[in-house]
């Protein structure tokens, strides 16, 4: 008898054990059958895009997973990008706050006019042990010359927004205008003051749908593409930028940095292919009536503004590009901006303003 009550405890034990074990995943249950549910590559917001052209020899390569990852798992064993003349060589890094991989190639980059395939390998593993089911792959096709500058950021859907926030969209009570593109919100609910502010057609909103949360996942990925981009190297971004005419790169500063005189004017010159990428480690400010230029062709649509915390537009001042920020945006009022203002994690604060195509 005395055995038979050990037996039973042992296989008590035992079960709970296996319980235990499986409760920390919760992509553990199906069920029936409890297992634990491999990790996946997003396969929708790979960058560059599967079966994309043209891609700027400059590029990194990035992936998003489904799950939190083990870091150990995730390097250049891993994670390889190759070609017809061989093995690239690069760094691998993983990013635990949201899941994304970036394999930057070594200087002077890739080839022109070459087919790269990028892949990630079933040793790349999750938190809790489980790795990949299968390789995942994708391939993407430099073109015939060399770019001048760094590569454009592919916002993949999330550039079918104008606006984009991840807890609230607010609209003090006035008639802001947004045109041409989407309005919004994912994981949050709230978006207020509309009306009074109006959607131009086409133009719809989203809150808390599959188009929203899949915009809010590339709006990571494109986040993260800029912020890994370093070829041509980056050239120093001052604090204040009132006065400065730049020409087409990569500009970087590991704090803040803005329009930091009423009336100051930022002039961009280039052309139409010229891109723009400021790789900005804290806050984005302009003050009133502040002014970016844009000379000789360059398009707003080649202008990034990736923002390390949150950007504030000043009163009538008008701002050119693509903001794409960590935490919050807000648009003082009457501020006009032609590009897309993007915040992954907080909110998007207008007031009497106008947010048009660029």
């Amino acid at each position: 008898m005395r055995k038979l009550k050990v037996v039973q405890v042992g296989i008590l034990a035992f079960l709970l054990a296996i319980v235990i074990a499986g409760c920390g995943d919760p992509d553990k249950n199906n069920g029936t059958n409890p297992s634990f549910i491999p990790p996946t590559v997003v396969a929708a917001s790979v960058l560059p895009p599967n079966g994309s052209s043209g891609i700027c020899p400059n590029t990194v390569v990035t992936a998003i997973f489904s799950k939190a990852m083990n870091p150990a798992t995730i390097n250049t064993t891993t994670f390889t990008l190759t070609s017809s003349g061989g093995r690239v060589t690069g760094v691998v890094t993983y990013d635990p706050t949201t899941e994304t991989a970036t394999f930057t190639p070594a200087s002077p980059g890739l080839a022109v006019n070459t087919v790269y395939t990028a892949t990630i390998t079933t040793g790349a593993a999750d938190t809790f042990g489980n790795n990949l089911a299968a390789d995942f792959s994708w391939m993407f096709t430099t073109p015939a010359a060399a770019c001048a500058g760094p590569p454009a950021v592919p916002l993949l859907t999330a550039g079918n927004f104008k606006v984009l926030a991840g807890s609230t969209v607010t609209n003090t009570n006035s008639p802001t205008t947004i045109s041409g593109g989407d309005l919004g919100l994912s994981p949050g609910t709230s978006v207020t003051g509309f009306p009074p502010g109006v959607l131009i057609a086409p133009a719809v909103m989203h809150v808390a749908d599959p188009t929203a949360a899949q915009a809010q996942l590339d709006l990571t990925a494109a986040y993260n593409y800029a912020a890994g981009i370093v070829l041509p190297a980056p050239q120093v971004l001052p604090g204040d930028l009132t006065g400065l005419t730049l020409a087409e790169g990569t500009y970087k500063t590991s704090s803040s940095t803005g329009i930091l005189t009423v009336g100051g004017i930022l002039t961009l010159t280039g052309n139409s292919s010229s891109v723009f990428v400021f790789q900005i480690g804290s806050t984005l400010t302009t003050l009133s009536t502040t002014q970016v230029v844009l000379t000789g062709g360059v398009l707003p649509s080649n202008v990034f503004w990736q923002v390390g915390s949150s950007a504030t537009l000043g009163t009538h001042s008008i701002f050119v590009g693509n903001i794409m920020a960590l935490v919050s945006i807000t648009l003082d009022t009457g501020a006009t901006l032609q590009g897309r203002a993007l915040a992954r994690n907080g909110a998007v604060t207008l007031d009497d303003n106008t947010i048009f195509d660029p």
